[in-house]
């Protein structure tokens, strides 16, 4: 009889690349596993990589709804499948976990971000809000937390407080695939194109970064993914430096996989929020994997990932003429650029790839199932 293993989600995507493309098919390799994910978009029920996918209904229309009537739809599902193993991604579910375990099932709650940390950079919150509500749910975590079976982190410096609360905690970093946004294009028939590929918000640093592509003559930029907010949209398409910008909107995997073959170098230059400092952006590593060098803000933690490496330029983010200078020194400079882009593809092969953390996985679902 197969090990019944549902992931839930109230918030994300149902193709998510750490929930369905990494977690819930790798765990779908293993024929004793019967591998589920709840989802809340309306979409319908399907299954995709023998992953089930079941639709908890249509997707929240704001804040209040996708913590109250979201969370009882994922709830409802999650118990009518009656699981051995719930896996939660979101913050909002953290209440169900206790009420899944009174089933006598096993829970992980999975911390894709430090969400006090992430509370504090929260554009629509003033400051007494913020810090009041930090410092709220950091409480609830630990009350929260303390009783669950597993709790994984995306990043080891996340599963450093974690291991606090919890000793059965580690990190499952979300490095990329082996080999599905490589390729072999050879630099010079690359075009003078930079690419930034993932959500668009005024803290992961579009305003600068549309604003250096003015100040690097003759490169474009290539823009994959949507924007956050219209009113920032609508600002950001009156600078000048837009008419620089390949607007290409959210692409497949395959497609992103051929703006990155195009393009010279890799962008992420967030802002130093408490919890953009201690991540570990999934974008930073799949250019990498790529090939591309890759620009990125000059975090004490990024730098040593992209120094130590040898694979890239790190920039304060706030800067727009210090990011532009590192786009072009990148397309000035190719055997410089080509050479950091096989030391970070060699890093990803070596070490930052899901091969390894996928065995890590694995190993965590093993142990609970023995205990």
């Amino acid at each position: 009889m197969q090990i019944k293993i549902t992931h839930l989600t109230s918030a994300h995507d149902r193709y998510d690349i750490r929930i369905f493309i990494k977690m819930c098919r790798s765990l779908a390799k293993n024929e004793n596993y019967h591998v589920s994910l709840i989802v809340a978009d309306g979409k319908g029920d399907e299954v995709k990589d023998n992953v089930f996918i079941i639709d908890a209904g249509p997707k929240p229309t704001g804040r209040l709804s996708r913590m109250t009537k979201t969370v009882n739809n994922v709830l409802r599902k999650a118990i009518s499948l009656s699981s051995d193993i719930y896996h939660l991604h979101d913050p909002e579910l953290m209440p169900i976990g206790k009420k899944l375990q009174r089933q006598g099932a096993k829970v992980i709650f999975d911390a894709h971000e430090d969400f006090p940390k992430q509370l504090m950079g929260k554009p629509y919150l003033n400051k007494p809000s913020k810090i009041l509500l930090s410092k709220g749910f950091k409480l609830y975590e630990k009350l929260t937390l303390s009783a669950f079976d597993y709790v994984i982190s995306a990043t080891p410096i996340i599963d450093s407080k974690f291991k606090n609360i919890n000793p059965k905690s580690t990190d499952i970093n979300n490095y990329p695939i082996l080999g599905e946004l490589s390729n072999s294009t050879p630099w010079k028939e690359k075009q003078n194109e930079v690419c930034y590929v993932g959500g668009i918000s005024e803290i992961r640093g579009i305003k600068e970064l549309v604003n250096s592509i003015e100040l690097a003559p003759d490169i474009r930029l290539n823009l994959v993914g949507s924007f956050n907010q219209l009113t920032l949209e609508k600002e950001v398409k009156c600078y000048p430096g837009w008419e620089k910008v390949n607007e290409l909107g959210f692409l497949s995997r395959e497609e992103v996989a051929s703006v990155m073959s195009r393009s010279k170098a890799g962008l992420v230059t967030f802002h130093a929020l408490p919890n953009h400092v201690d991540a570990q952006p999934n974008k930073m590593f799949e250019y990498m994997s790529a090939g591309l060098p890759i620009v990125t803000s000059n975090f004490p933690l990024w730098r040593d990932i992209v120094e130590g490496n040898q694979c890239g330029i790190c920039v304060d983010p706030n800067d727009p003429a210090a990011i532009a200078n590192a786009i072009e020194f990148i397309v000035k400079h190719p055997d410089t650029a080509k050479e950091m882009g096989k030391n970070g593809k060699k890093a990803v092969e070596e070490k930052y790839n899901w091969a390894v953390e996928e065995n890590r996985l694995n190993r965590i679902y093993e142990q609970l199932l023995i205990g």
